[in-house]
C-alpha cells in the first residue's frame, strides 16, 4: 500500500488528505523496490497500446515478410518519435504522453516553410496552443550536441 498526497484535479471520495495505492504480488523484495518494477511495467503497457493503436492497428498484406518488415518500421518510428519527445522535454501531466497526441500536437504542425536569402523560416499558424510546447522541444533539440564515437 502506498500513500501520496492528492495531486491538484484528482478525485476524492472516500479519504480527504491522502490516496492509497494498493498492489499485490507474490514476488519477494522491499516494497520500494517492487512498486518501482510495477511501475515500470505500467509504462511498457503504455508502448504496446500505443503500438497497437497506431502502426500495429493494421496489415497492409497478406504476405508475411512485408507484414514483418511493417512491424520492424512501425517499431523504429515508434522509438524514433519517443526519442525525439524525451530529448526534446516533451511530457504530459503524468509522465509520457501518447504517440497519437505527439503525433497531434508536435509532428502535425500546422505552418509551411518559407525559403529566402538562403534561410529557412517556419512560419506557424497564428494562435496555434501548442506554439510554445513545439518551440521549446524545436529549441532543446537544436541545442544537442551530437557524440562522435
Amino acid at each position: 500500500m502506498r500513500r501520496v498526497k492528492p495531486t491538484p484535479g484528482s478525485q476524492l471520495a472516500l479519504f480527504t488528505k491522502y490516496e492509497y495505492h494498493a498492489f499485490v504480488t507474490d514476488r519477494q523484495g522491499a516494497t520500494l523496490e517492487l512498486e518501482a518494477d510495477h511501475r515500470r511495467h505500467a509504462e511498457v503497457e503504455l508502448v504496446i497500446r500505443d503500438l497497437k493503436e497506431g502502426p500495429w492497428a493494421h496489415m497492409p498484406s497478406g504476405r508475411f515478410g512485408a507484414n514483418a518488415a511493417w512491424l520492424a518500421l512501425g517499431a523504429i518510428a515508434h522509438n524514433l518519435a519517443r526519442w525525439s519527445a524525451r530529448l526534446g522535454g516533451i511530457t504530459g501531466r503524468a509522465g509520457p504522453i501518447t504517440l497519437a497526441t505527439l503525433r497531434r500536437r508536435y509532428i502535425c504542425v500546422p505552418g509551411h516553410l518559407s525559403r529566402s536569402a538562403r534561410r529557412t523560416t517556419l512560419h506557424l499558424v497564428q494562435g496555434w496552443p501548442w506554439a510554445e510546447g513545439f518551440l521549446a522541444a524545436l529549441a532543446a533539440l537544436r541545442a544537442l550536441v551530437p557524440q562522435l564515437a
